[in-house]
């Protein structure tokens, strides 16, 4: 019982975490993206990913050691939904992240480097999105946990 508490709440902790991340990339990418901007992103990029992958090693944990067992899991919808959307938000974070290094070289070469403003919005509006799926996890998580609601 204990680990099980044990692992719940870390895996609490570690989604917080990614949305803290993710809403302090999306007000960064607000305003001009400058050396200063771009170095704060590419290091709450690097947390980010490594916040998620703790996050799905927390939760493979909890699926081995948790209380509910494998077959929980393994028969239940709502989890498959919550793990597709999860993989969709990981799937959207690789052009962000790209992005985020190409910047950095740019910089490194030319100090006077500024992102395109268009190139800037776009990954606000990617990240804005996978906000918007994180709060779908959020949901399929509840649904998951109360079996749909049933």
């Amino acid at each position: 019982m204990m680990t099980d508490f044990l692992l719940a709440s870390l895996h609490h902790l570690l989604v917080f975490g990614l949305v803290s991340m993710l809403v302090a990339e999306s007000v960064l990418l607000r305003g001009t993206v400058d050396h200063a901007v771009l170095k704060r992103l590419a290091g709450i990029d690097a947390g980010y990913g490594m916040t998620a992958m703790a996050l799905i090693a927390a939760g493979i944990c909890r699926i081995v050691f948790g209380i509910k067992g494998y077959d929980f899991y393994l028969h239940n919808p709502w989890f498959h939904a919550k793990i597709g959307a999860f993989v969709l938000v990981g799937l959207l974070s690789i052009l962000p992240t790209v992005r985020f290094l190409r910047w950095r070289k740019a910089l490194a070469a030319n100090p006077a480097y500024l992102p395109d403003a268009a190139e800037v919005a776009k990954l606000r509006g990617i990240v804005r999105f996978e906000l918007i799926l994180v709060a779908a996890i959020f949901v399929l998580a509840a649904a998951m946990a109360r079996h749909g609601g049933l």
